[in-house]
């Protein structure tokens, strides 16, 4: 079980509280069918996914800068359709997305409904390593701004998860102590070991069902944050 001294709880925000495989495919869907109607959208997601997953990861460790991420994903997806695309379409498909993505807000199923009953025993914070224009975007429009305290996200902190410094920067803007915090997330290595390493408590968002250590506190719908908080 959790600490009962926990009063501040932080959240990643896509792929735990912001459905981005169901917003971002929305996005595709509405920017392929203007500008490329012969891809298949159902095709070109299957493609994208992990090709996506993969450069954020060296994105997280800053193996590639911004500019790499939104080129390479959208380069390499073509690539594997064999489907070619030039440069100028790539950076005018990259915008066109950004601009998008936020204009979704499908959330994961009980987000609301956890986050109402959260908010009246903690203090609510998200640490995010997306970009801040977007992210704010995102949580503003699909509402749920109100719930929370203090919005952390990698550009403000100069480092990503799993980098402890943005917990830390996290906790210092909560003004939250370690020993008192959990951090909620999807990923195992960004959210739930960068929390460990941190010193906070840490469950994963395991909605994909992957089998993981049993000394993990997980949890596969948002409603099963009751059982802890």
């Amino acid at each position: 079980m959790l600490s009962s001294k926990i009063t501040d709880i932080f959240f990643d925000l896509d792929h735990t509280l912001w459905d981005f495989d169901a917003n971002s495919e929305l996005a595709f869907e509405a920017i392929l069918t203007k500008q490329h109607p012969a891809i298949e959208i159902t095709a070109f997601i299957e493609k994208y996914i992990p090709i996506n997953q993969a450069c954020w990861k060296l994105y997280q460790y800053d193996k590639i800068t911004h500019a790499e991420l939104r080129y390479n994903r959208l380069k390499h997806t073509f690539d594997a359709l064999e489907y070619f695309v030039s440069d100028a379409q790539i950076e005018s498909m990259a915008n066109d997305y950004i601009q998008l993505l936020p204009e979704n807000n499908r959330l994961f199923d009980g987000t609301i409904e956890v986050l109402e009953y959260l908010e009246k025993k903690y203090k609510l914070h998200i640490i995010t390593n997306g970009f801040a224009d977007v992210q704010y975007k995102k949580i503003n429009n699909s509402n749920i701004a109100g719930f929370f305290k203090t919005i952390t996200n990698s550009e403000m902190a100069g480092v990503k998860k799993p980098n402890p410094f943005i917990f830390e920067y996290a906790l210092n803007q909560a003004q939250a102590n370690k020993e008192n915090s959990v951090m909620i997330g999807d990923c195992l290595e960004a959210d739930v070991q960068g929390a460990l390493n941190a010193g906070l408590e840490a469950i994963f968002f395991n909605d994909k069902k992957i089998k993981v250590e049993q000394d993990i506190k997980q949890i596969t719908h948002l409603l099963e944050l009751k059982k802890y908080l």
